[in-house]
């Protein structure tokens, strides 16, 4: 077990450290902000002050490393445009990030998984149909179409629900669903394939030979075994839901990490960019690492095949 946590541990430092690299020169390559920063009446003289306020007149390999400094020392650098810390302003908006992403988890796996079920053991009822029918609308539907129609619908016309902002527990409903809606399809489509494959296994066969009942068999049996799949993907559209966040923020005027995204990139204040950026991909490599761990408690195999590799 402790080769295992150590192997992964190692794995998932290595591609943060990649992932550091990645943003570092693609930002570079973007140019030089330091044109963007200025006005236009600005001179030569005062760019070049600017270039060296920003630390963008020292050689490259020098910037980088200070990078890498920085990180490790979970220093984000200061804004451009407000001249604040960059962790200060993330921390700000990130409980409205982490409020509308659990809402939307909450209605994916709360919808996605019963209905997967539902639609692996009842294959051959009529409703099987018309409910996988709006499994792959939901997944087909794209996030900003879902969010802009649910405003028109359920805050313009019929006045139920905020149209935008905050303030209370109505107004994260609709965001919580636009932003759900793909992930609980994904769930549901994985979830039903899963236990389909379960089902069709010989130790199933078996129990229902020996008059097992169908709700003990779901319990005791296939929930378990139909884990592994789930788990998987969990990680992955925890990651997803923080990256649609962006359109959903905008969409519904939520003050999230998506929002401030959009908002920092017309003000062309990168280093926020590149900390939102970094802050998604720590969130991704720890979702995956958590999602191994809980691989090994599941089914310990994979802790075996992992420790003789």
């Amino acid at each position: 077990m402790g080769y295992f946590l150590l192997r992964r541990l190692w794995q998932s430092l290595i591609t943060l450290f990649g992932v550091m690299t990645l943003i570092f020169f693609i930002q570079r390559l973007t140019g030089d902000p330091t044109y963007l920063l200025v006005p236009e009446t600005a001179t030569q003289q005062d760019i070049e002050a600017l270039r060296h306020a920003l630390g963008l007149d020292r050689p490259l390999v020098v910037q980088y490393l200070d990078f890498l400094w920085q990180m490790a020392r979970f220093d984000l650098g200061t804004s451009y445009v407000q001249n604040v810390p960059v962790s200060t302003i993330i921390l700000s908006r990130l409980p409205y990030t982490l409020e509308l992403a659990g809402g939307a988890l909450l209605v994916a796996l709360a919808i996605g998984l019963p209905l997967g079920l539902i639609l692996a053991i009842g294959s051959k009822s009529r409703l099987t149909s018309p409910l996988m029918g709006m499994v792959l609308a939901a997944q087909s539907l794209p996030t900003f179409w879902s969010g802009i129609l649910m405003i028109m619908f359920f805050g313009v016309f019929l006045g139920w629900l905020p149209p935008s902002g905050t303030g209370s527990w109505l107004n994260l409903i609709m965001p919580s669903i636009a932003l759900g809606l793909l992930s609980m399809a994904t769930f549901a489509r994985i979830m039903r394939s899963s236990v389909i494959d379960e089902m069709s296994k010989d130790y199933i066969r078996s129990a229902r030979a020996r008059g097992v009942g169908t709700r003990r068999l779901v319990i005791r049996h296939l929930l378990r075994n139909s884990a592994i799949p789930v788990i998987s993907i969990t990680a992955i559209e925890i990651s997803q839901l923080l990256a649609g966040a962006v359109i959903v923020e905008t969409v519904f005027a939520w003050p999230g990490l998506g929002l401030l995204t959009v908002q920092s990139v017309v003000a062309r204040d990168f280093v926020i960019v590149q900390g939102v950026v970094m802050l998604g991909a720590v969130v991704t490599i720890a979702m995956n690492f958590f999602a191994d761990l809980l691989y090994s408690l599941v089914d310990p195999r994979i802790r075996l095949d992992g420790a003789t590799r």
